[in-house]
């Protein structure tokens, strides 16, 4: 601070040594001032104008040196109290737009808030319709014409589905119930969901559970399941299986599930996760949303769940669950 200080004021400084030099000029030139008397002044001068800089410089580098030592946060109680004309300046040019700011930030918050209440309300009322469709569908006589309708209803409703936790997803912790989750009828769960759509392309599930239970919230590993299990679904070839496999390594249980799909290109693995990201070599399949996989990753971060993938291009792709150790229970009850 005191070089900035000494550099600030460096114009006055260079007026003062400029008069001292001008001073000893007159006494050099005019023989009626003695030189030795000159000096005298200079050095006196040259003292107190000092011991004034001294004086002055932790007064007028207060404020600067709180401003500098704040943090860089929008809380304006934090600003240092402004004594003197400039500073009263600086104060109010960084409180008005501060003000303003928060004001605005304050009425989106607001309106946001609304539209995600909104929104959620009428996801909600949707579900109603949604589920007379349903059973008007089971009544459809014609097989053919109740397998499209039924798989065209699973879109409509996974897609609402995804809408209304990726809304939920900015609150997960205040919704998070961490205890020990039964694998198996969570899992017969969520593939009795896309039994339709399986059943239209011929696709069987090879379920093998070496570990039956984890440490996890019910309701929010099902919706990471269901994206894992929808994209494998999606991109699995016709007539091909399924395998879901819980295994535990180095007391940790994780859970794969592997399709025999048209896999993942290794320049795509590092973005799957992305939100948006489809995919590169299939980049005109309108179909993908780039959603699924961005929200498993999102939501199974505050479950300390990691997802890993491998795949190989034309021989499908393997996804892992790798949930935390038992130890970790009372860390993510704290969540």
């Amino acid at each position: 601070m005191i070089r900035t200080f000494l550099k600030e004021r460096r114009s006055w400084l260079l007026v003062f040594v400029l008069l001292q030099l001008l001073a000893l000029l007159i006494a050099y030139l005019d023989s009626a001032m003695t030189y030795p008397a000159m000096l005298y002044y200079v050095f006196l001068s040259t003292v107190l104008f000092t011991t004034f800089v001294i004086v002055r410089y932790p007064r007028e580098t207060k404020f600067f040196k709180e401003l500098e030592e704040r943090k860089h946060d929008l809380d304006l109680t934090s600003l240092p109290e402004p004594e003197r004309p400039f500073e009263y300046l600086i104060d109010h040019n960084i409180t008005e737009p501060i003000m303003e700011l928060q004001e605005k930030s304050s009425a989106h918050h607001l309106r946001l808030e609304q539209e995600k209440d909104e929104l959620l309300s009428w996801i909600h009322e949707v579900k109603t319709p949604l589920t007379a469709m349903h059973l008007i569908i089971d009544r459809v006589e014609d097989r053919e014409l109740k397998a499209q309708l039924t798989h065209e209803w699973l879109r409509v409703h996974l897609l609402l589905d995804q809408q209304l936790h990726q809304k939920r997803m900015p609150f997960i912790e205040n919704d998070l119930y961490v205890e020990k989750v039964e694998l198996e009828p969570l899992l017969h769960s969520e593939i009795n969901t896309l039994r339709s759509w399986c059943m239209q392309k011929g696709i069987g599930f090879d379920v093998d559970l070496s570990i039956t239970t984890v440490l996890s919230d019910a309701k929010w590993l099902g919706f990471i399941l269901r994206q894992l299990l929808t994209n494998a679904v999606k991109y699995s070839e016709q007539g091909s299986d399924i395998t879901v496999i819980s295994r535990e390594h180095k007391g940790q249980a994780s859970l794969q599930v592997i399709d025999r799909g048209r896999g993942i290109e290794p320049r795509d693995l590092p973005r799957i996760f992305e939100k948006g990201f489809t995919s590169t070599s299939q980049h005109h399949d309108t179909a993908a949303t780039g959603m699924g996989l961005y929200l498993a990753k999102k939501s199974a971060a505050p479950l300390h769940i990691e997802i890993d993938v491998q795949s190989t291009p034309g021989s499908g792709a393997t996804f892992t669950l790798t949930f935390p150790k038992a130890n970790e229970f009372i860390e993510i009850q704290g969540v």
